[in-house]
């Protein structure tokens, strides 16, 4: 059975904009390294949408651009969305069923699987096992909130430092 799990960077005052974000080398290997040892990923649209920047080479990408893109072309991706007709390579849409479907997965796949998007995250909690959050030093003031509603009692288990100036706070549910 698969621990699914959710990671996501927020600003201090619990915003996401990750073109606010300042780029951080040790925390970009970090994910990279998160990236290649999850046995796949589950989407919602819009969070797989700004993903798919990673399906094509770019000429001014270095090494660990290069890298990164790689390890996330390899691995499985199931995207939940009701308003996509296709997906990319190495993808699998999830247009009905949704809940049923995602549980399944948890049931026959071993390892762990990421979660990306507050919205899909939201509408899936029940199956979530584990939330780690980054915490960047920028106060935004407003914007997509990390989430639009409340998330099951979560019980803190973890923090560290990752990267230059990131905090990862860890918990799961209580």
């Amino acid at each position: 059975m698969a621990r699914i799990v959710f990671r996501l960077n927020q600003s201090l005052d619990g915003y996401v904009d990750h073109q606010k974000f300042e780029r951080d080398p040790g925390l970009f290997r970090h994910f990279t390294e998160q990236v290649r040892g999850v046995a796949g990923s589950i989407y919602g649209r819009k969070m797989y949408e700004a993903m798919r920047y990673w399906d094509e080479d770019r000429s001014d990408w270095g090494a660990e651009e290069r890298e990164y893109a790689a390890v996330w072309r390899r691995q499985p991706k199931w995207v939940v969305s009701r308003s996509l007709t296709s997906v990319g390579p190495n993808a699998t849409l999830v247009a009905t069923d949704v809940e049923a479907v995602i549980g399944e997965l948890k049931a026959r796949v071993a390892g762990e699987l990421q979660i990306g998007g507050p919205e899909v995250t939201e509408s899936l909690a029940g199956l979530v096992d584990e939330y780690q959050f980054y915490i960047h030093p920028l106060i935004l003031g407003g914007g997509k909130p990390i989430f639009a509603s409340p998330l099951p009692v979560l019980r803190f288990v973890a923090s560290d430092r990752v990267g230059e100036n990131t905090i990862r706070l860890t918990y799961v549910r209580a």
